[in-house]
């Protein structure tokens, strides 16, 4: 990791410690939980591991074993921070109603999913398969978001209130993407079968559903309950089950 990007993540660990300061001094009673789960730690990984630890975790052996694992993976891949960062400024960038990185850091379920898929991701590429699947099994059983960990996602990728979204085998998303609520991506019935591919700046409304060898061009835009079943060009909207093009750019002139 570069110096520029550990100055960037320090910057924003101090950002948040601040707001974690400012909310503990405005309510005591907040402040208590503010103490153990930000200001005890020294940074965004310590802080994170301990976050998807107690998200995940049905006890105290069990949060303790999610947050080594955790705390494995962001220690020998400190890039997973970086990406992480990345997140957490994305959701206040593109959701109008957070004004601040601490709340969604602490309480959006979509956030703490995405960093734990981040952790299964890194178990996956290191043949500790079944640590991998406990990730996916328990961020769906509590958090109502299933991805699988050999899926491959960029950074700066917001998951928008995050309930229901399913996110199958080898699936590739870019970065900036945004996805809703509901959303399912993945390998249809027909042989071969291959994934979608999800590009740059894409946003998928709530309800729909990508599947089969399909190519998600940058900057698209996916409606709300629309089916995609074939490609989508960069820059076009796609409506409707099943889905048709609207919104596309006009062809370049001829020279």
């Amino acid at each position: 990791m570069t110096a520029a990007v550990t100055a960037t993540n320090d910057r924003l660990w101090q950002q948040i410690r601040g707001e974690a300061q400012r909310a503990a001094a405005s309510d005591p009673v907040f402040g208590r939980s503010l103490a153990e789960t930000v200001l005890a730690h020294d940074g965004l990984a310590a802080a994170l591991a301990d976050l998807i630890g107690r998200r995940l975790g049905g006890n105290p052996a069990g949060q303790a074993r999610f947050a080594a694992f955790s705390r494995d993976a962001f220690h020998f891949s400190p890039e997973l921070i970086e990406a992480a960062g990345r997140d957490l400024q994305a959701i206040v960038r593109n959701d109008p109603a957070i004004a601040g990185l601490l709340a969604p850091l602490l309480h959006f379920k979509g956030y703490v999913a995405l960093q734990a898929w981040r952790v299964s991701n890194w178990l996956w590429h290191r043949d500790q398969r079944d640590a991998a699947l406990l990730f996916q099994n328990e961020a769906s059983n509590v958090l109502q978001v299933s991805i699988h960990p050999s899926a491959s996602i960029g950074a700066s990728v917001y998951l928008d209130h995050a309930t229901g979204v399913v996110i199958g085998a080898n699936v590739v998303i870019g970065d900036e993407v945004t996805i809703l609520q509901n959303v399912s991506i993945g390998r249809s019935n027909e042989l071969p079968t291959r994934s979608p591919r999800i590009g740059r700046g894409v946003f998928i409304g709530a309800g729909a559903t990508i599947l089969g060898d399909v190519r998600i061009g940058d900057r698209a835009r996916i409606g709300a309950d629309t089916v995609v079943t074939s490609d989508v060009p960069a820059c076009c909207t796609a409506v409707g089950n099943p889905a048709r093009l609207t919104n596309c750019p006009e062809p370049a002139p001829a020279a």
